[in-house]
């Protein structure tokens, strides 16, 4: 089968080879073996190509968490799923049992292994998946916007309603505009009733968030200090929440940002994970300082129903051949993508 692979942890783009011939997974009995169609990168794919110490891969790594695909085989135990359902997955696995994963909080389970991360990913022609972490996408629905959704949409509804407890009297800032998480954050605000303020690092990306229904804007690269911004467009009142996967460039900003009792929800630290905080603030204003991480099967299912149901809608960016994998990452990394940019597996 083709996949892409990649061999040892580099700084190099180029590292990534698309090999012909690699071995198809073989399936257990409650496992499913999927013919995909779309992969989609994450941030996450870069992290795991540089590498980290405690990430102790087993070479060839394939990269990326999410897909859409095809059954192509079902294990001797799996009920309710045929070949030719066409499926996406939960990219978060799962085994074991622990305080968490009893009590359905699967994403903070040490049993739990992210796709694409500690296991090998879906940019490759088969992969296999656990029959329970499956969707079946309808008839009806676009099989790219399927492979866009899985990570991202988990990981904003987690963070803004599972653990942010967003209302939708609320106002929440989104720091950053073209990322996938924040696309899907953006929607879930606004499907939620509450105002959506967004940081936008270019023009171009400002008017696409607003496009997407932001209801107000901020062009960081005309006014870098958007904190003061976004005091201003409160009626000097400020958020009530704040999403944040960027990390140590903004997390000064997004604490000065909240109002007295507000919330930062972190997701992320792409700019660095080495934040100072302002202890006086934190308690003279009542913050709170919230971690958020993927999310449950639970969240799962319920964001993906709404997606089917068109109630969001996953932003395709850009599709690249399996041959243009390095161009893909480069893209992503030049930060400028607005939604997600897919791999193309299916010939």
């Amino acid at each position: 089968m083709r996949a892409i692979h990649l061999n040892e942890h580099s700084k190099n783009l180029d590292i990534y080879s698309l090999v012909e011939n690699a071995t198809p997974p073989e399936i257990g009995a409650d496992e499913v073996l999927i013919r995909v169609e779309y992969a989609a990168l994450n941030r996450l794919d870069n992290f795991v190509r540089i590498g980290w110490l405690g990430l102790n891969l087993q070479f060839p790594h394939i990269p990326c968490a999410d897909f859409s695909g095809t059954i192509e085989k079902t294990g001797s135990g799996v009920e309710g799923l045929q070949p030719g359902d066409r499926v996406t997955a939960n990219p978060l696995i799962w085994s074991g049992e622990d305080r968490f994963t009893l009590r359905g909080m699967q994403n903070r389970s040490k049993f739990a292994h992210l796709t694409g991360e500690h296991r090998s990913g879906t940019c490759a022609e088969f992969i296999k998946f656990p029959a329970r972490n499956l969707v079946v996408i309808p008839v009806d629905y676009n099989m790219q916007k399927a492979a866009a959704a899985s990570l991202v949409y988990v990981t904003a509804w987690h963070s803004l309603v599972t653990i942010g407890k967003l209302a939708p009297t609320e106002n929440v800032l989104i720091v950053g505009a073209g990322g996938g998480v924040n696309t899907a954050a953006l929607q879930i605000a606004k499907l939620f009733g509450a105002t959506a303020f967004v940081i936008a690092g270019t023009p171009e990306k400002a008017e696409k968030a607003r496009a997407l229904g932001a209801d107000w804007v901020h062009d960081r690269s005309a006014e870098p200090k958007w904190s003061k911004a976004v005091f201003a467009a409160t009626g000097k009142n400020g958020i009530d929440m704040v999403v944040d996967n960027v990390g140590a460039a903004t997390w000064s900003d997004s604490l000065r940002s909240l109002r007295a009792g507000g919330r930062l929800v972190t997701v992320g630290g792409t700019a660095g994970y080495e934040a100072k905080v302002n202890v006086g603030l934190i308690f003279y204003k009542h913050l709170q300082i919230l971690g958020s991480t993927m999310g449950t099967h639970e969240d799962y299912q319920q964001v993906m129903q709404l997606i089917f149901q068109k109630k969001l809608d996953p932003v395709v960016d850009s599709i690249f051949p399996m041959s243009g994998f390095s161009k893909a990452m480069q893209r992503m990394l030049d930060g400028e993508q607005f939604g997600k940019i897919l791999i193309k597996i299916a010939k």
